[in-house]
């Protein structure tokens, strides 16, 4: 089992930055790809960032490319989500998850283990 937790949401001007993290517990996230997912009331799920295990491999949707930077540390047990230039349709709860697999998945469906969310609110 794997305990994921995000830290790093919260309110924060357009234009601005936040990095947000996932901290994990229970196993060592050097064996998952991981993605970054976040959700907007009465919207589905959207992916945002996904890296695989050892971190050298990267996607993002075009409509965060350029803005977000999924990275990773396995030392530390710990991904993180980079957002800049934030714009107020950022705003969402923002989900770290684990895949089944060393590689990174669009589809959420793909991902076994999930955090429960941080807020970030993005004012104009």
């Amino acid at each position: 089992q794997v305990q994921l937790v995000e830290s790093g949401g919260g309110l924060a001007q357009a234009g601005g930055s936040l990095r947000l993290s996932c901290a994990a517990s229970g196993r060592t996230l050097s064996y998952y790809g991981m993605g970054w997912f976040r959700q907007a009331p009465g919207k589905e799920r959207e992916f945002v960032a996904g890296i695989s295990s050892g971190g050298g491999m990267t996607l993002y949707p075009d409509s965060v490319k350029g803005r977000f930077t999924i990275s990773r540390d396995n030392a530390k047990n710990t991904v993180y989500l980079q957002i800049d230039s934030l714009k107020p349709e950022d705003s969402a709860v923002y989900y770290c998850a684990a895949s089944g697999s060393n590689y990174y998945y669009a589809r959420s469906r793909e991902y076994d283990y999930w955090g429960k969310g941080t807020q970030v609110t993005v004012s104009s």
